[in-house]
């Protein structure tokens, strides 16, 4: 079996990483089990471009369970993979093309890799995978089955596929889901960008300044924590007002970047666009600023003017890249400006990427299931596997809830019943 990852020799710490994540997943693990008796993806191949962690590996196991004849992954990120979930990966049958610390040039390597085993459904989180099927591959896209994407960045990307009338195939576009979005990116998010920063800088975060750019579900996330970890003032910085004034009402301050720069002592982006943070920003920052990216691509922090201010720059800890400008200021990059809870820590908690991948699987079969059904649009995930995913989740944490009675329900369906 081909396959390229750093060093097999880590196999057997990433068996471990990988059963640790087993024990925190019961969702996705029912699913596993139950399907691993079916075998409903008998015969299928499946590519998948994601970050390359032990809750990945989780997922990526139980496709294969599932009977699918092949599963090859690669990261979605060239700094994001945990090479001993990598080797541990290949020795269960699974073919990997990652590693941490990828060329620009390495990483499209592997991706053309994983498009070239001919998969029938591909899954992707960033939509690098997708795109490059869609430049490069494009009369194979059209053979394809499905696909899936995992984060806000795909999805952007694959409605202006659909928008300019060229994709291929239908995605299900699994950010969408409620028991995704509302957790991965909020609480998920919210909690590993900041074990991100702490691993790398080992700050106290109480009565530091925190500035967070955007106010979408993951930028929600970012502000509770720091709220919850004792910052002095946190600050949302936006474009759009309903999100801006989302941000007053809960108890943000809301300012352009222009005037947070001045006083932040922690910026985080997560807006999904480039250059959130640039040279008129950078030249009003305080000594010792620390900034951090939460987004998917590394073009939030606008790196080439950082670089063109800088007068010197040195990795004064891992994760950590001092510039210093020309006035003294010394400004921190975390990260090289790449996601700083895969690059820095270890991405979301496990319970959290449960529901997440869940989706994901729930979403492959659905996609098997419906082949030649559906048109080649975005799809949000069908309600009622958004549902099932979560009352699964309540029933492994021993909570139960509520169910209407017939009186109830045809009171629900009723326009006829009033005051």
């Amino acid at each position: 079996m081909e396959y390229k990852v750093k060093d097999m020799s880590l196999a057997p710490q990433g068996r471990l990483k990988i059963e640790w994540a087993e024990h925190h997943m019961p969702v996705l693990m029912l699913l596993r089990r139950k399907y691993a008796d079916e075998k409903p993806l008998s015969g299928i191949r499946i590519g998948a471009v994601l970050h390359v962690t032990k809750e990945t590996a989780v997922l990526m196991k139980a496709l294969k369970d599932a009977g699918a004849e092949e599963v090859v992954l690669a990261a979605s990120n060239p700094l994001s993979t945990q090479d001993d979930v990598a080797a541990a990966l290949v020795e269960y049958g699974i073919r990997v093309y990652a590693w941490r610390g990828q060329s620009s040039d390495e990483y499209y390597w592997c991706l053309r890799k994983v498009v070239e085993s001919e998969p029938d459904i591909v899954l992707d989180d960033g939509g690098d995978l997708h795109a490059l099927l869609h430049k490069d591959y494009i009369d194979y896209a059209g053979r394809i089955i499905g696909g899936t994407e995992e984060t806000t960045t795909g999805v952007i990307r694959l409605k202006a596929l659909e928008r300019e009338g060229v994709l291929k195939y239908p995605v299900i576009a699994v950010n969408n889901a409620y028991t995704k979005h509302l957790f991965d990116n909020r609480y998920g998010t919210g909690q590993s960008t900041f074990d991100g920063i702490l691993r790398a800088t080992n700050i106290l975060v109480a009565g530091k300044v925190v500035v967070v750019a955007g106010y979408g579900w993951v930028g929600k996330g970012i502000a509770m924590r720091a709220r919850g970890l004792g910052a002095r003032r946190v600050i949302v910085t936006e474009v759009d007002p309903i999100r801006a004034l989302e941000a007053v009402f809960d108890g943000f301050e809301v300012m352009p970047m222009i005037k947070a720069a001045e006083v932040g002592d922690i910026f985080v982006t997560a807006t999904g666009n480039k250059a959130v943070i640039r040279r008129e920003h950078f030249e009003k920052m305080k000594d010792g600023a620390i900034l951090a990216n939460a987004g998917h691509f590394n073009v939030e922090i606008w790196i080439p003017d950082l670089e063109a201010l800088a007068v010197s720059k040195r990795v004064i800890r891992p994760n950590v890249t001092e510039y210093k400008l020309k006035d003294g200021r010394r400004l921190y990059l975390l990260a090289e400006g790449r996601l700083v809870n895969l690059v820095a820590a270890e991405g979301h908690p496990s319970e959290v990427m449960d529901m997440s991948f869940a989706n994901q699987f729930l979403a492959v079969k659905y996609l098997y299931d419906n082949r030649g059904k559906l048109p080649p649009k975005v799809f949000n995930p069908p309600l009622d596997l958004d549902k099932r995913v979560a009352k699964l989740k309540l029933e492994s944490m021993g909570i139960e809830i509520d169910t209407l009675t017939k009186e109830q329900e045809e009171y629900l369906k009723s326009w006829t019943l009033g005051t």
